[in-house]
């Protein structure tokens, strides 16, 4: 095991949970590998700039299947059961064969008139709030994606509230015992409404992934079904939540470029491209592990040794994208890494899209004089996700 020195993130407290980047771009400039203590407890080779990083996302030498914990190290959480990302090929090949056969572009381009309607409805009631103040994570950030990806896979309208802080819960600080608890009551929903599904098959995805067989017969498991539902229902709802408050807090925060996009609403396309870059939802890739020992950009990697690569950093890299720390509606934003990159990159992109142009597209329209109210009172915590946990706004 190296010697190098371990940057301790976690240390940095809310300072990094709220503007991670100063410190990512110091790592930066000091080279692309280095070994860091995260918030989450776990120490990690980080891969920063946009080349190293992008690089790792494809090296088929790192693996997305999780090892044992190390002794007297915390175990690396993983969900319930298995899924697409915690798979190589050709497990990895197989499964999200079988979930892009129902998880397809005309499936998401016949939601729009729903989002639209979703969107609509979220509005009416923010917009109606006394005194014309409100908390866009709670009147529009988290509401419409959980109501969209539980109607795209069939799941019955339950208390948004609960599952809020289940996942909040989850993906937390929190002593492992609690999250592990959390854990097990979302499985034990989720494994319900399959149930529930096999008995009364709907028109919806979780019945089509429960039917589903390619041409040589082959199906999801049972635990593969559970971990797929899991996935899907987690990663279709908490990045889009994080787009669409980081990016609404972007443009509240640059008047000039609020004013551009108002001023030429067909920018609307190019802005969400431009705050999935600037302010990833998603900081860090998932955990990958060295299947060998080998070199990351003159770094020695040891076999078992996880690897982070930092779409964070990658994405404000001026070697790629001059000027990155700027906001700008009208960038080139061409190759961001805000969904990954190679064989892992984001099922669901098509429908995060979708979301967030329809509600920025909604919101500056029916809130012409939308300001921030104050700054957020709290951030996600940890690598994996960032954004506010709630963002005041007056209108």
């Amino acid at each position: 095991m190296t010697t190098e020195t371990v940057t301790d993130l976690g240390a940095l407290g809310e300072r990094f949970d709220r503007d991670p980047y100063p410190f990512l771009a110091a790592l930066r400039e000091r080279g692309p590998v280095h070994r860091v203590r995260t918030p989450e407890g776990y120490e990690v080779w980080l891969v920063v700039g946009y080349d190293e990083a992008r690089a790792a996302l494809t090296d088929a030498r790192l693996s997305k299947v999780y090892p044992p914990p190390a002794p007297g190290g915390p175990p690396f959480e993983v969900s319930p059961a298995p899924h697409m990302l915690v798979f190589d090929p050709p497990d990895h090949t197989r499964l999200r064969r079988l979930v892009v056969r129902e998880f397809t572009p005309r499936r998401i381009a016949g939601m729009a008139g729903r989002v639209q309607e979703i969107t609509d409805g979220l509005l009416d009631r923010m917009l109606a709030a006394p005194g014309r103040r409100a908390d866009l994570v709670d009147g529009l950030s988290f509401p419409l994606p959980i109501t969209v990806i539980c109607e795209l896979l069939g799941v019955p309208f339950f208390d948004q509230d609960t599952f809020r802080a289940w996942t909040v819960r989850l993906f937390s600080l929190r002593p492992l015992e609690e999250r592990e608890a959390v854990r097990g009551e979302m499985t034990a929903y989720i494994e319900s409404l399959l149930a529930a599904k096999r008995a009364r098959p709907g028109d919806d995805l979780m019945s089509a992934l429960l039917h589903t067989a390619d041409e040589d017969g082959d199906r999801l498991s049972g635990p593969e079904l559970t971990g797929m539902a899991w996935l899907l229902l987690i990663a279709g709802h908490e990045t889009t939540v994080n787009l669409i408050s980081n990016g609404v807090l972007a443009l509240l925060r640059h008047p000039d470029q609020l004013a551009a996009l108002r001023a030429d609403p067909s920018l609307v396309d190019n802005a969400v491209e431009e705050m999935l870059r600037y302010d990833a939802p998603v900081s860090t890739g998932t955990m990958r592990f060295a299947a060998e020992p080998f070199d990351i950009a003159g770094t020695r990697v040891e076999r078992g040794d996880a690897v982070l690569a930092c779409i964070a950093d990658a994405d404000r890299d001026p070697a790629r994208f001059p000027g990155g720390d700027r906001f700008d509606v009208r960038r080139e934003t061409g190759g961001h890494l805000a969904f990954g990159h190679g064989i892992h990159y984001c099922l669901g992109a098509p429908l995060a899209r979708l979301e967030a142009r329809t509600a920025i597209r909604a919101l500056l329209e029916r809130a012409p004089d939308l300001a921030l109210d104050a700054e957020p009172g709290g951030w996600r915590p940890g690598t994996l996700f960032h954004g506010p946990l709630n963002l005041p706004v007056r209108w």
